[in-house]
Parts: C-alpha cells; structure tokens; sequence
C-alpha cells in the first residue's frame, strides 16, 4: 500500500478529525467536506468503481434514515413527556432518591443505560439516557458527552447479545456456541478491573468540566463519590460477568444493569456510600433543585410519569427475545433494495422492528395513561419534524462516508477493504505489541461503521488470525477486540452526530469528540494493559 492509499484509507478517520475536531466545523458542513474528499479518493486512488462508490453512498442513506427514524421517536417521545407535565414529575421525584447531580449520573446513565443498551442497542441509551438527564436539569453537552462514555462496556451485550453472538459469530467462520460464550466471559472478566471505573470517571469529567459556577468546579468533588461510584461500577460488571459466565451471552447487560439498578437505588435513598454534600452545577442549579420535592403537588403521580419510560422498556424486551414469535414478525417486514445499481451491495429496513417505531407509540400510549388527549402527540410530532433539518444533513452525509470505507473491497488497485489494509498495515508493525494494538483495531470498527457489532464481525477474523502468527491466545486477542468496539463505540461520529441531534446540540460534535475520546483512549489502553498483566502473571488466561 502507498502513501497515497494509506492516506485515503485512513481518509474517513482523518477529515472527522480535522474537521470536526480541529476546525471545530459544525456537522453539518464537516461531514459533507468528508464525504466528497473521500469518495473522490476512493475514485482516484482506491480506483473503486463509479458505480461501487454510488452503490455504497445510496446504501448509506437507507441506514441513515433508520438511524433517523430512532432519532426521531426519541424526540417525539421526549417532547411528548414534557407537554403532559411527566418530566417534571420525574425530576421532582428524583430529588427524593439523591438531588447530587453525581448520584443521578450514575443510575440513569450508567446503569439505567446499561439496562437499556442490553434491552436494545441502536445508540438508544443516548437518545433515552441524555435528554432525561437534561430534563433533570444536566447542561445538554455533559448529558451527551457522559450518556456516550457510559454506554460502552454494556455494548458487548447490547441488543440482548448481539455483538457477540452475530458480531464475533459470524466474524469467525465455524465458530462454536461455546467458543462465541468463551471470548465474552474473557471480555467481562477484563471489564471487570477497567469499566467498573468508568462511573468514577465520568463522575470526576462531570465535576471539573461541567460545572457552570467556578465554586463547583473541581476534580476532587468527583473523586469524592468513588464509593458509590465503584461500587455502581461493580454491580454491574459482577453479574454481568456472571449471568455470561452461567447463562450466556443475551443476558449479561440486561440483568447486570436492572440489578445494579435496584441495589444502587437503594444506595442512594439510604444516603449509603455518599457524599455527605451534595453537588451541583452552580447555585442556582442547587436551589432549583432543592426547591423540588417529592412532596410537591405534581400534575401527574411518578408511577404515571414513569409509565412510558417503563413501557419502552418491557417492549424493548419483548419484542427482542427470540424465544417469543413478536421479533420474528416484526423483524419479518422489511423494506429492501437488492443489488442497488447492479452492484453485489443491498440495503433493507425493518420499520417496525426499529425502536424508533415503539418509542413513537409509547409516545401515544404516555399521552393517554397521562389523561391527555392525542393533540400532545401530534403537536410533538411537527415540532421534532420541524428540528430534524441539522440532523438529515449530518447524517445523510456521514453514513455514505462509512459505507463507501467498508464497500472498498471491490477496487482496480488490488487492494483489501480500507478497514482490512489499515489493520492489515498495523498487525505487520505491532505485531509484538498486539495485546495493546487489538483493542484500537476494534474501536476503528466502531468509530467508522457506527457499530460495534460490525465491528467485531468486520475484524473477528483478522484479530483471530494475527493471534495465530503471534503465538497469542485466541480468545484472549478476541475479547480485546471486543473491548474495543465498546471503546470506540463512544466517540463514533454516527452516535455523536444521533446523541447531539436529541438534545439540540447539533453544530457541537466536535465538542463532544473531543471529550469522549480521553475515556475511549482510558478503555482501550487499560484494557491491552490489564489483558497484558494477566498473561505474564497467568499465562492460562
């Protein structure tokens, strides 16, 4: 590979950097530049097809537009909540659980999100997690930044399992059941000793960088709550690492995050391993809060205010669970495009499978368990119509960027996909090192495709066969990888641009990158250093 198709593979990861992160550009223009100076790469150096590049591009918009569509829902379902009275029933109610802004980051965007990236996937974490966190009263640029850093290590599990069991399944051909469970456990039990501080991370990136009174800033007000915060940490990843240990790979995310849920909960309404101050953004945010009480008389009880909240979460699970017929016929109708413009390339949706679609009738359904007409309904649904423009924009520009990366295969260069030469390219320079290399392998995937799953299925192969050469532990390079993806999944310009857009940030992303992309480099390196220590001190691993 030359310079030039060195450069032009690493072309999508570049022009996000220099774009949004360092020109500060706003997405909707940032993204745009990035895909016509990639594919005009592709074109000229990659010498991919016209057709493949167009092929790929129009792929792309048919992901974008599901990724829309979670957008969307999300949205409608958020303004909805807050037209009925019910986000305010919430952030009254939860003042009688903790009013520390630390406490609440933890449960909703730690474990509430761990819950729902087990129960669905799809970036919803973000699009549930972070405007809940702003209607609590957190400034939108934290929700997002911190919504992103937590929704990383239940992203092995997320979507009842699916990075796992199709990503890594189908990523290594005649893989076994037992195999797929075996590279999982191995992932869990490394997270164990590196996410189970992601809590106290984002606790301390909450205190230092997002207070909005000087008084309130400081990085020891962050490090204070490591109780609570490791102990968050730990009620996940423990039966997390126990339910994959003992039941598989669907359920780790799903019952580690409703258990550690219910205990920390607990914790907090005891007042047990806080604080005894509270921490606030400013004073002002502290006296807002204050003057909120569960006692307060409230339009709506927090049972009723909950309920749509509750109802996403039962369908998410429900319409997931192989064992019940309703994925089958939901998933079963699908909008397809086969062999766009005559190419080997396809593109397919499933409306109603989509969270998009159940968050859009939740929406209906909260209206009508709040006593409220459907006019609430109607009127959130012109009003987030109307705030998507930014958002078309970035993404449908962002997403054909990615696919036409990974559609590269077919070329008159000879060459692999982008992805593959770029891993190809650092297996041959770090191949001593590949217990700290594989783990940016997997955050690549997931920071170009958006997706851990395609991550893992994109790389499995690869990181399998490097481990091979190297004399390496298979399942150990593999659970790195998996890892990875997880790291990467947070500063990914698809989750930036989809977590920015339901919080009106949009024209931020490069904000956000910015902050997220410490906590990714915190993952990976922690986790090549911790996989490291355990095969010098335990060579079985």
């Amino acid at each position: 590979m030359t310079l030039l198709q060195f450069i032009t593979a690493a072309m999508p990861v570049l022009s996000v950097l220099l774009f949004l992160v360092i020109l500060r550009l706003p997405a909707t223009r940032a993204m745009p530049l990035s895909l016509i100076l990639s594919a005009a790469m592709a074109l000229l150096i990659w010498r991919m097809p016209l057709l493949q590049v167009s092929a790929a591009a129009l792929e792309g918009l048919v992901v974008a537009a599901t990724i829309l569509w979670i957008i969307f829902g999300a949205i409608v379902l958020l303004n909805v909540l807050r037209a009925t009275g019910a986000l305010d029933a919430i952030r009254a109610g939860f003042s009688g659980v903790s009013p520390d802004r630390r406490i609440q980051l933890v449960i909703i965007a730690w474990l509430f999100g761990a819950f729902l990236e087990g129960a669905s996937g799809f970036g919803t974490p973000a699009a549930i997690g972070a405007p809940l966190l702003v209607a609590l009263g957190f400034t939108p640029l934290s929700a997002v930044v911190l919504a992103l850093v937590a929704d990383s290590s239940p992203v092995s599990f997320g979507a009842v399992g699916t990075p796992v069991i199709v990503g890594i399944g189908q990523g290594l051909p005649g893989a076994t059941p037992d195999q797929v469970q075996a590279i999982a456990v191995q992932a869990i039990s490394i997270d164990i000793l590196v996410a189970s501080l992601l809590p106290l991370i984002m606790c301390v990136m909450l205190t230092r960088f997002f207070a909005t009174e000087s008084k309130w800033c400081s990085w020891r007000a962050g490090l204070a709550v490591w109780p609570f915060a490791l102990a968050a940490g730990l009620a996940f990843t423990v039966p997390a690492w126990l339910v994959a240990r003992f039941l598989g790979p669907e359920f780790p995310s799903i019952i580690g995050g409703l258990s550690g849920l219910a205990l920390m909960t607990l914790c907090a309404r005891r007042g047990w391993l806080q604080p005894r101050t509270p921490w606030y953004f400013s004073d002002a945010d502290r006296d807002r809060t204050l003057e909120l009480t569960p006692t307060d008389e409230q339009p709506l009880s927090l049972v009723r205010a909950w309920m749509p909240y509750l109802l996403v979460a039962a369908l998410l699970i429900v319409t997931r669970l192989t064992i019940l017929p309703l994925q089958g016929w939901l998933s079963g109708v699908t909008l397809e495009w086969r062999q766009i413009l005559g190419t080997d390339i396809s593109a397919s949706m499933a409306p109603l499978y989509l969270p998009g679609t159940l968050f859009l009738l939740t929406a209906l359904a909260g209206a009508w368990l709040q006593r409220q007409s459907v006019q609430p309904w109607f009127s959130a649904i012109r009003t987030t119509a109307r705030s998507l423009g930014p958002s078309v924009i970035a993404l449908a520009t962002a997403v054909p960027m990615v696919r036409i990366f990974l559609q590269s295969d077919l070329n008159a260069a000879g060459l692999q996909s982008m992805p593959l030469e770029l891993a190809t390219l650092a297996a041959g320079g770090l191949a001593d090192q590949w217990l700290w290399a594989a783990p940016f392998v997997g955050a690549l995937g997931s920071f170009i495709a958006g997706s851990a799953t395609f991550s893992n299925m994109m790389f499995a192969s690869f990181q399998q066969s490097v481990a091979v050469q190297t004399g390496l532990p298979e399942t150990l390079v593999l659970a790195l990888q998996l890892l990875g993806a997880n790291a990467g999944n947070m500063i990914c310009v698809v989750n930036v641009v989809a977590a920015a857009s339901v919080v009106n940030l949009v024209g931020r992303e490069g904000d956000i990158i910015r902050y997220t992309l410490l906590p990714m480099l915190y993952y990976a390196l922690a986790a090549g250093a911790v996989a490291t220590a355990l095969l010098a001190w335990w060579p079985t691993f």
